[in-house]
C-alpha cells in the first residue's frame, strides 16, 4: 500500500504562485506514476498534471500548460505542483495519486488539499 498527504493549499491571489506537496509512504518502489487532479464543486475531478516516476515524462490539462509545473523528487517519495499566474477558476480541491504496480495497477489518493484564488 501507499499513504499520500498532500500539503501546501491556501488562499492566494489571482497572479500569485503556490506549490503543492505530497509525501508518499509506504511501498513506494511500486510507484510508477503519479499526478495531481483537480475538483471543483458540483464539477468531476479533473487531471491536471501527470509525471512518470521512471523516464520523468510529463503531461499538463490545456489550462494549465505553461503555468504550472510537476516534479518529483530524487527519492521518489515526494511530488510537487508548482502553481504560477494562477487564477480564479484553479480554485478547487488538489488531490495527489499514485499509480503502483504489484502485478497488477493499483492506484492512491491523498485526502486533498484546498486551493482558493481571490482578491
Amino acid at each position: 500500500q501507499v499513504q499520500l498527504v498532500e500539503s501546501g493549499g491556501g488562499l492566494v491571489q489571482p497572479g500569485g504562485s503556490l506549490q503543492l506537496s505530497c509525501a508518499a509512504s509506504g511501498n513506494i518502489r511500486s510507484i510508477y506514476a503519479m499526478g495531481w487532479y483537480r475538483q471543483r464543486p458540483d464539477e468531476y475531478r479533473e487531471l491536471v498534471a501527470y509525471i512518470s516516476s521512471s523516464d520523468g515524462y510529463t503531461s499538463y490539462a490545456d489550462s494549465v500548460k505553461g503555468r504550472f509545473t510537476i516534479s518529483i523528487n530524487n527519492g521518489k517519495d515526494a511530488l510537487y505542483l508548482q502553481m504560477d499566474s494562477l487564477k480564479p477558476e484553479d480554485t478547487a480541491d488538489y488531490y495527489c495519486k499514485a499509480d503502483t504496480r504489484v502485478g497488477y495497477d493499483v492506484s492512491y489518493w491523498g485526502q486533498g488539499t484546498q486551493v482558493t484564488i481571490s482578491s
